[in-house]
């Protein structure tokens, strides 16, 4: 039984399907992915077989096979129903993922049934394996798993979607995917289409030309325009799409992005509250609806009549309880939800609450690079301003600095860190800790001839630290292998 199994097992991981392709258990925020899922499911009517796929592969990590099974079977009718034509292409990925469930259900032979099915689907394809095929519908399925998954997949799902593309290039599904994942991509500093929203533009764009009437289309191209201040063309788009699909929940919300960023948070709020009735449940309204309260409470206040404090506690509940809605149910995944919160608790002076989000938010694991630098950065702050010992502001800063990922809060701790460090010197010229700094900083920046500069200042006040002679050292035998190898890349 346990041969049969292995071997199954070998044939299984050759499979192109969820299984496959998402980051496992560990790496996914599975509440928060099911009910995104159940979401899409109630509310958008051309894709719910891609849902129901997914929702498959979440149930069956959760341990929910019967239901999986459930939704496998539902993915096959919707494609059956919908893709009489193309069934076959459209089939691989929900054969591949039933064969799983059933392993995972002890059902091995019902699991080689599957398999089967697959062999013969994929005899028809010339470059296919023996149980799959890279084709474009199979790229483009992986592309929006890896999309929904986690933002550590964009730049997979963006491959995913140029692979499928080579193959069908008019194809508005794949051309739309390709568009979001390099929008995505965008607002993560460090990656390569992050310097300018040029590239996701052009896409958008690109798939207005194939369907004219793509509302989510134009509303994300607006934003892109909106951020390259051409707001004219934008504001055009947003009209449009509204009057074309004024009900259509991705719309609404991003729209009322597009009037927030606009100022015009009257307009914004109409759109998300509208948008909230249609979808109670969505994370990504209740936090822009709490941003917009933020931004009224950050704002003076118009209202004579209405008493100034009354007005301001009133405006710190409603961002605390939409900021909450926002993360609750995504504790691993909003992170930007969790510090908007503890920014509120913090103007109204809850410090003992602040500093317990702040504690729990670094114990964190599995998060994006850059919600880490976000929470070193926050977390320093509020050492820096509240607490007030400079040393907890610096270690934070620092681990902010060392994480690997050019973001707008890795500049904003070096800044910090660069302002104590001269401040400290302005107290005290022999400071030997603030040189070490000072050091560091420029070492992470690859400045090793003003980090070796800095480092010996600072041995030179402390010359029993061993951190400092290690870095020195460090430094000089790198500098020497950079002048042996004078042509290393």
């Amino acid at each position: 039984m346990n041969n049969t199994s292995d071997l199954l097992k070998v044939k299984l991981d050759q499979l192109q399907c969820h299984f496959t392709w998402a980051p496992q258990k560990e790496n996914i925020d599975l509440d928060d992915l099911q009910q995104r899922l159940e979401g899409s499911i109630q509310l958008d009517v051309t894709y719910k077989d891609r849902s129901y796929n997914q929702l498959a592969f979440v149930n069956c990590l959760q341990g929910n096979c019967e239901e999986a099974i459930q939704n496998l079977q539902e993915a096959e009718k919707i494609l059956r129903e919908n893709h009489e034509d193309e069934f076959e292409k459209r089939i691989i990925v929900t054969y591949g993922n039933r064969a799983w469930v059933n392993y995972h259900m002890g059902q091995l032979t019902e699991a080689q049934s599957y398999l089967d099915k697959l062999e013969r689907i994929c005899q028809q394809f010339p470059d296919a394996s023996r149980y799959t095929a890279m084709i474009p519908e199979v790229y483009g399925e992986k592309g929006w798993a890896l999309l929904k998954s986690t933002s550590q997949c964009y730049e997979e799902a963006k491959e995913c979607f140029k692979k499928a593309l080579e193959k069908d290039p008019d194809n508005i599904e794949w051309n739309f995917g390709f568009a979001t994942a390099l929008s995505r991509l965008e607002v993560f500093s460090g990656t390569p289409e992050s310097d300018k929203p040029i590239q996701s533009m052009k896409q958008f764009r690109r798939v207005l030309e194939l369907d004219p009437d793509h509302t989510e289309a134009m509303v994300l191209l607006a934003l892109k325009l909106q951020q390259c201040n051409q707001t004219e063309e934008a504001l055009g788009l947003v009209e449009r799409a509204l009057q074309k699909s004024p009900d259509l929940p991705h719309v609404i919300r991003y729209a009322a992005k597009f009037y927030r960023l606009k100022g015009n948070m009257e307009k914004a709020m109409v759109l998300l509250k509208k948008g909230l009735e249609i979808t109670p449940n969505s994370t990504f309204l209740h936090h822009q609806i709490g941003v917009c309260y933020r931004r009224k409470l950050l704002s003076p206040s118009k209202r004579p009549s209405d008493p100034a404090s009354e007005q301001r506690a009133k405006l710190i509940e409603l961002c605390k309880y939409h900021f909450k809605k926002a993360f609750e149910p995504r504790p691993l995944t909003f992170i930007r939800a969790q510090l908007d919160y503890a920014r509120i608790c913090l103007l109204n002076g809850e410090y003992a609450e602040v500093k317990e989000m702040y504690n729990n938010l670094l114990k964190l694991e599995g998060i994006h690079p850059e919600n880490k630098q976000a929470i070193r950065l926050e977390a320093g702050l509020f050492e820096l301003n509240q607490e007030k010992p400079e040393s907890n502001a610096i270690t934070h800063f620092l681990e902010g600095m060392k994480i690997d990922c050019n973001s707008t809060e890795k500049k904003w701790c070096r800044d910090n860190l660069k302002t104590i460090a001269e401040r400290q010197l302005r107290r005290n010229g022999r400071d030997s800790k603030a040189y070490g700094v000072l050091g560091l900083m420029n070492q992470l920046d690859g400045k090793k001839r003003e980090a070796i500069e800095n480092f010996e200042k600072a041995s030179e006040l402390d010359p029993d630290n061993e951190e400092y002679l290690s870095a020195l050292c460090e430094l000089r035998l790198s500098i020497k292998a950079d002048n042996d190898c004078p042509n290393k890349s």
